[in-house]
């Protein structure tokens, strides 16, 4: 049995001698692990379907890289929109390049991240309750698919190899409301253009560090500037973005389609080995 890096078995399905099945592989990320393994197992006993679980964002990320390194790249991943427990929307998304850190990805800013890192990848939220306004941050995530926790294997399976086909699927419930969230977000989204357009290209870039993440002296650090000075810098990016902090500033940015700064090794963090048994 294969074993990915967080320790959850990968349920994987020998094709027999002279089998010419095309084979799906689908990554389970959920921190519920009765709940993430019992999904894994029925998926696990569909002829095509390969199946492996992961019980947090990190851990995601690093399967993912894996497998991609591997030569076994994943297909779908099926994803807990309240993974790590926080609301999408309340905190900045974190940035992919921290697949090493231990702390929370929640479910949408993994989907930005994967998106990111590994754009052939197709995303489905599944979600205990239906709500518009998280299902579209969800699509402007990259997510293909939102579905319900509950809804039934065949349902999911249609999913599925929908989104693989470059389907986009949504409860009809759902349709109308997601609808009038994304139009009132391209309505934010042509403001905070706007707002971000007024900065100057330091306070963009110190902008770009804020949205990665980086405290005032990991910026300091990759700008070779004082903190100080990347101080200012900050204070004047909220003032023209007509923000208080900087998680709303990072919000503000994210809707203008502003990403983060790409991190190197010594920008402000610590690259973790992992380890060959892992």
């Amino acid at each position: 049995m294969c074993v990915c890096d967080d320790g959850n078995p990968l349920l994987r399905r020998e094709l027999g001698e002279g089998g010419s099945v095309v084979r799906v592989r689908v990554l389970v990320v959920d921190d519920h692990r009765i709940f993430a393994e019992s999904l894994a197992a029925a998926l696990a006993a569909e002829p095509d379907v390969d199946v492996s679980a992961a019980g947090s964002g990190p851990a995601a990320l690093r399967c993912l890289e894996r497998a991609a390194a591997e030569g076994r790249r994943f297909d779908v991943l099926l994803v807990d929109a309240d993974l790590g427990g926080n609301v999408p929307g309340e905190r900045p998304a974190v940035p992919v390049q921290d697949r090493n850190a231990d702390g929370l990805v929640d479910g949408i800013s993994l989907v930005a991240g994967v998106r990111t890192a590994q754009p052939g990848v197709r995303t489905v939220v599944l979600a205990e309750k239906d709500d518009p306004r998280r299902a579209a941050l969800a699509l402007q995530a990259g997510a293909s698919g939102w579905v319900a926790k509950d809804c039934s294997l065949s349902r999911l399976l249609t999913v599925i190899r929908g989104v693989l086909r470059d389907e986009t699927h949504l409860p009809p419930a759902l349709l109308t409301g997601v609808l009038r969230e994304l139009t009132a977000a391209r309505k934010h989204r042509t403001e905070s253009e706007r707002l971000v357009a007024s900065l100057t290209p330091r306070e963009r870039e110190v902008l770009r560090c804020m949205v990665a993440g980086l405290g005032r002296k990991a910026v300091a650090e990759r700008l070779f500037l004082s903190p100080h000075t990347v101080r200012t810098h900050m204070q004047n990016v909220l003032g023209k973005l007509g923000v208080h902090s900087t998680l709303a500033a990072v919000a503000l940015a994210r809707r203008a389609g502003v990403g983060p700064a790409e991190l190197g090794p010594a920008a402000g963090r610590i690259d973790v080995e992992e380890s060959s048994s892992a």
